[in-house]
């Protein structure tokens, strides 16, 4: 009995662990009607930055733009709503609802 709950355990962890793999390869490009109005305006703002010719501008205004191009990265990493479980985690839960 031992025995397979082992085998099945193990089995069970090989499986979880290539999934987030596997799920992290495809790459999600969302669609322009899902994006809301202010994360468009956020990210045109940063491709007019890239877009800019930089050289003739002074120290101090490229120091300007790099704090206003973390700014909006920052903005949008916490615009990005969801629970993120770490594979250990799920792994620890699915064990305790197991013996539970």
């Amino acid at each position: 009995m031992k025995k397979a709950i082992f085998i099945s355990l193990l089995l069970f962890l090989s499986l979880s662990v290539s999934t987030p793999v596997l799920a992290a390869k495809k790459e999600r490009t969302p669609e322009p009607t899902e994006i809301p109005a202010e994360v468009r305006i956020m990210l045109d703002r940063l491709e007019e930055i890239k877009a800019m010719d930089k050289s003739d501008l002074k120290r101090a205004e490229k120091k300007a733009l790099r704090k206003e191009v973390r700014a909006i990265k920052t903005q949008l990493r916490t615009t990005g709503n969801g629970i993120y479980i770490s594979a250990g985690a799920l792994i620890i839960i699915l064990l305790l609802i197991i013996l539970l």
